[in-house]
């Protein structure tokens, strides 16, 4: 009998996740998943009940931040936290941090859905520019090198590299070298090579790309730890999780293992990250080709020289038509295929877990669709 408010093809173990996220995550992973949620090999207890402060644990955090060090190439003047909150928390946390008694403003840019939220929460904290906003074009592109003008006397530039909602994202390194860069990396974090070095803060939640929810990884810079105000509460002071090596409080053993295993997946079977931004320009490449092959059937969102390789956000002619969509998807085993509830329509998650095989089905669907229906 199906779950009250699933149908049996909503349950169907062989469907491929589309969502926004949580996202796919490796086969390869969920079978050492499944084997540690029973009992983890070297320790012979589940992970579920493994001690925070055990050797293993400590083990395993040491273990995954030598590989995202591997991964990104970070220098040793940053330190790598596992903390959680997600990218919400870290909404507060920056700011709390960077703009404690500035008297010029920090730089945002609003280029989505999700950038818009971080806006309210660092105005609670100092004073801050919108240096340029998308809202008038509705989130349909991103700025152009022309139209940002970076202040000189920012105390931080923040912006986000890729914009879920909207399927927008950044393919260069914005603002100036003078002044600290912090960008929410939550959508594109380990998907492929980053210039990790020329950011004074990076974050990005775990539940996209390297794993599931209820881990936040934090790179920051040891100057941005010097100039930290000395009055904020102990568990919004990255410098105490520094000290406590990602243990202040109780972790999320279970997310942060996942994590752990992601990293060695991408190290050792994906052989890095140039290998995987590779795979994932293959299948966005082929999911857009349906698209722009579609003669207008299938509108994409995003201006061509924007579009995320990690979100690919589209329409349909009208609301009726994308709702037989995602009905027909749905019975085809095509999960999470709707668009965010803020600009509807439909959208498909291309994460570092799904498989380029996963985005053919998804493209032979949309091919079939509109022969059928148009």
């Amino acid at each position: 009998m199906a779950m009250e408010g699933m149908s049996m093809t909503q349950m169907n173990p062989n469907s491929l996740n589309f969502s926004g996220g949580p996202g796919a995550l490796p086969e390869s992973v969920l079978q050492q998943v499944q084997q540690a949620i029973i009992a983890v090999p070297e320790v012979g207890l589940s992970v579920l009940g493994i001690s925070h402060r055990s050797d293993w644990f400590a083990a395993v955090v040491a273990e995954l931040e030598r590989n995202i060090r591997s991964l990104l190439g970070l220098p040793d003047s940053y330190h790598v936290l596992l903390l959680q909150g997600g990218a919400t928390q870290q909404f507060s946390m920056v700011p709390m941090t960077l703009l404690h008694g500035a008297t010029a403003p920090a730089d945002y840019l609003h280029t989505g859905y999700w950038s818009g939220k971080v806006l309210a929460e660092a105005r609670r904290e100092g004073p801050i520019r919108t240096l340029w906003s998308g809202q008038d074009s509705g989130f349909t592109r991103l700025p152009d090198d022309g139209e940002l003008a970076f202040a000189a006397d920012a105390p931080y530039l923040h912006y986000v590299s890729n914009e879920t909602v909207e399927g927008l994202q950044f393919q260069r390194v914005l603002g100036r070298d003078d002044v600290p860069r912090v960008c929410d990396m939550s959508s594109d974090f380990l998907s492929k090579p980053c210039e990790a070095e020329r950011f004074a803060l990076i974050y990005a939640h775990a539940q996209k790309n390297i794993g599931p929810a209820g881990v936040t990884v934090v790179l920051v810079r040891d100057e941005v730890l010097a100039h930290a105000p000395d009055d904020l509460p102990g568990f919004l002071d990255y410098r105490s999780h520094v000290k406590a090596h990602s243990n202040f409080n109780t972790p999320p053993v279970f997310a942060i293992y996942v994590v752990l295993l992601v990293t060695r997946w991408l190290l050792n079977e994906v052989g890095g990250l140039h290998n995987m931004a590779a795979r994932n320009a293959a299948k966005a490449e082929l999911l857009y080709g349906v698209l722009d092959a579609s003669d207008g059937y299938y509108r994409g969102r995003a201006r061509v020289q924007d579009r995320s390789s990690m979100n690919v956000s589209f329409n349909l002619a009208t609301p009726a038509l994308e709702q037989q969509f995602l009905a027909e998807a749905t019975a085809a085993g095509l999960s999470g295929l709707g668009g965010h509830r803020s600009v509807g329509g439909l959208r498909a998650s291309l994460y570092n877990g799904l498989t380029l095989p996963a985005v053919e089905v998804l493209a032979g669907f949309m091919d079939d669709f509109r022969r059928k229906h148009a």
